[in-house]
């Protein structure tokens, strides 16, 4: 058996190199109406919030956040791993002697996404929120907010939206929205 191709060890290689590299799987489908949304599971960081007396000052008042349970602890748990600013499905899963992919399934159950996209949409919802109500420098959106560096949050950004996350900012920024409430 030659190595230029005329023997069929030649040809059961490229038949090996072929099939054995990683395929274009099909997306999983969710069949089941999913029981939670990113929205529902979803709590602002802020725990104050600024409120004008009747004569016309302001004052920071504390917000009572109720948080909507899932009923399974440990996906309340990833939600609030999430949302303290950590994204290692690996260090959580660990906590709970789980494989990541474990993880990855529970979310796809209760919310229908993947665990990948459910992990990015909290972090992207909760940046937004640091980016509309505080004038934090991007660094510091992007840690407490899961995606570690500025440069990770750039790219997000401009992936998701087309726009660096200054322009995001002044895009989603209201009037009398910086300061309106305070971590």
């Amino acid at each position: 058996m030659s190595r230029n191709g005329s023997g069929n060890a030649w040809k059961h290689r490229n038949d090996l190199r072929r099939w054995n590299f990683p395929r274009k799987m099909k997306p999983r489908q969710y069949l089941g109406t999913p029981q939670f949304t990113v929205d529902d599971l979803y709590t602002p960081p802020f725990t104050k919030r600024r409120e004008y007396n009747p004569d016309g000052t302001g004052s920071y008042k504390p917000i009572e956040t109720e948080r909507r349970t899932t009923g399974v602890t440990v996906m309340d748990e990833y939600v609030r791993y999430l949302l303290t600013g950590h994204s290692s499905i690996s260090d959580f899963a660990a906590k709970y002697g789980l494989r990541p992919d474990d993880i990855d399934s529970m979310v796809f159950i209760l919310t229908g996404m993947r665990g990948v996209d459910f992990r990015m949409a909290l972090q992207i919802r909760l940046a937004d929120d640091l980016l509309r109500y505080t004038d934090m420098e991007l660094g510091e959106v992007a840690r407490r907010s899961g995606f570690g560096s500025a440069n990770n949050l750039y790219l997000t950004y401009k992936r998701e939206f087309g726009v660096a996350p200054g322009k995001r900012r002044a895009a989603i920024r209201k009037r009398l929205d910086l300061h309106r409430f305070k971590l």
